[in-house]
């Protein structure tokens, strides 16, 4: 995630000392229409959206139907939420409810969100039940321990599927005969094979890797797969001991530099899309619906549209597998590890808000099974049925929802899950269903016939069953660390560190093979200049409250 800037967390810290009157158990004032569904509208910026949210889609309309509530939803233009929350901290002109991501800790400083406590005593029926002994996680932390945010991440998840880490696709496994693909060197080894084989596909130049470093991106292509491929789970910027529960910024770890080492290898030998470090998303989801771009190591959710397409095409095999790649054999891949639910980022209401109440029911309306199955199947009659008791997607649908791009965007379903409080896949709801879309059945039978053909060749019917099991994995005790609210301070270090980090391993991909050891050593010595190791103590005793205030 991208961190706020040094200048936003001093003026945070500053406007926080200059706002007076700003009532944390409550909002502005004025009547409320708690308890009605009269028509209101509320105000949301939600930091991750990445287009216009119209709210006129089908489910939107239903969902205005049996709440009286219209969102209008704000977004940071161009991906830098960072920014427009640190102009509403500064300027005090807030939406009536936020998702702010890492940056609600600069909120809660300012006394511009309220606290829930008493409003999910009263009111949260949903939400109680919704996270259960969990609820706790929402706490802020020991010092400050009430709750500001509904959590944004799904409760009772199901760990059914894997991105893999480095993903390649079909035609590459099929035109090789299913090669073995282990470590970083076999997938390098087959990418390389098939574009001496096919330099163009349909008369444009095959890529054989490809990154999106485009703004905040560059945290899931850049720095996420260094960690990835050595068998951590994804904490962010950040690697946790699961035993002493040390914290330290992942590129300290000796073998984090192998990636990049790769990477700049890549690049060398023409392998690495040049335009890696300056495309746009709109670009680099086009040249994967192209088919011609051979690896990727992005997670699905971030190209999904570009996969329906493809499918769409019927170019079936230009899609990705989903392999265990590590940096050597002895590497466990944990892409399936659960995490848990860890509380930390979630949607707020701020002091602004017009209506604090009827914010808070609608909150809690969209924890209820009600919406869940709404926001997750859609419509009754028209996106499912209900046979024998069992929710199923009619064909057609179903058909539209794997190949059609604008399938979500037309029909509403899937687009208001997040950031809002969820149930996880896993969770079976009171009729006996599960409450989203997906199931171990329903990812099976969604499967293309490619993918069946590539799981055949491997011996396994999903691609669960290539990764090691989530049961012989474990849960993680302190949930997942990107998702903490850092202090100010900490996570003014981090910001500047993560912007330099940026720029320096950019440099290190883009330059010659053989300096990547100095480049590298650089940054380190550069960051701890900065007082990064100061930063590995904060955040180890953050990390170590999180799990005292949970019982753990």
């Amino acid at each position: 995630m991208k961190k706020l800037t040094v200048f936003w967390a001093i003026m945070a810290i500053v406007m926080s000392l200059f706002i007076l009157g700003c009532n944390r158990g409550g909002g502005a004032s004025g009547g409320t229409t708690a308890g009605t569904k009269s028509p209101i509208t509320f105000t949301f910026f939600n930091a991750d959206a990445i287009e216009d949210m119209p709210f006129t889609d089908p489910v939107a309309r239903e969902i205005t139907r049996r709440t009286g509530v219209t969102l209008v939803t704000d977004r940071p233009v161009g991906g830098n939420y960072n920014e427009v929350v640190g102009l509403m901290i500064a300027s005090g002109e807030l939406p009536d409810i936020i998702f702010a991501k890492g940056n609600l800790n600069m909120l809660i400083d300012a006394g511009m969100v309220i606290r829930l406590d008493d409003l999910i005593e009263r009111k949260g029926a949903n939400l109680k039940k919704l996270y259960g002994d969990l609820i706790g996680r929402l706490r802020n932390n020991t010092d400050d321990p009430y709750i500001y945010n509904v959590g944004t991440y799904a409760v009772h998840n199901g760990v059914w599927s894997t991105d893999g880490t480095m993903q390649i696709q079909h035609a590459v496994l099929k035109e090789l005969g299913y090669p073995k693909l282990q470590t970083l060197q076999d997938y390098e080894n087959a990418i390389r094979t098939y574009l001496q084989r096919y330099p163009t596909i349909n008369g444009q130049r095959t890529i054989g890797f490809s990154l999106l470093i485009d703004t905040w991106q560059w945290y899931i292509d850049l720095s996420n797969p260094s960690c990835f491929l050595l068998g951590y789970p994804d904490d962010g910027q950040w690697l946790v001991d699961p035993v002493t529960l040390e914290a330290y910024y992942k590129f300290f770890h000796p073998q984090a530099r192998e990636y990049y080492r790769w990477l700049s290898r890549m690049n060398a030998e023409g392998i690495l899309d040049p335009e890696s470090f300056t495309q746009t998303e709109d670009v680099w989801r086009a040249k994967i619906a192209s088919g011609r771009v051979l690896g990727i190591a992005y997670p699905d959710w971030g190209y999904g549209e570009s996969k329906q397409a493809l499918i769409g095409e019927g170019r079936l095999d230009r899609t990705f597998a989903y392999l265990p790649i590590g940096l050597n054999e002895n590497v466990r891949v944990v892409s399936l590890m659960d995490s848990g639910f860890s509380g930390g980022w979630g949607i707020a209401i701020t002091t602004s808000c017009k209506d604090p109440e009827r914010a808070f029911e609608f909150l809690d309306w969209m924890a209820s099974e009600e919406a869940q199955v709404l926001i997750n199947w859609g419509i009754e009659g028209t996106n499912y049925n209900v046979v024998n008791g069992k929710r199923i997607m009619i064909e057609s649908e179903r058909q539209a929802s794997l190949s059609d791009p604008n399938w979500g965007r037309r029909t509403g379903v899937g687009i208001y899950a997040h950031p809002f409080p969820m149930y996880g896949r896993g969770y079976i709801d009171s009729t006996g269903n599960y409450i989203t879309r997906d199931s171990p059945e329903t990812l099976a039978a969604n499967y293309h016939a490619v993918e069946r053909e590539t799981l055949a060749a491997y011996g396994a019917a999903m691609w669960t069953d290539l990764f090691p099991s989530t049961e012989s994995l474990g849960v993680t005790r302190h949930g997942q660390a990107w998702q903490y609210a850092l202090p100010p301070e900490l996570e003014a270090v981090i910001s500047q560190a993560d912007d330099y980090v940026k720029t320096a391993l950019s440099n290190i991909v883009l330059g010659s093979p053989s300096n990547v050891d100095a480049a590298y050593d650089n940054m380190l010595a550069q960051l701890r200049r900065m007082g990064i190791e100061e930063a590995h103590t904060r955040m180890t005793q953050l990390v170590k409250d999180k799990v005292r205030l949970w019982g753990n």
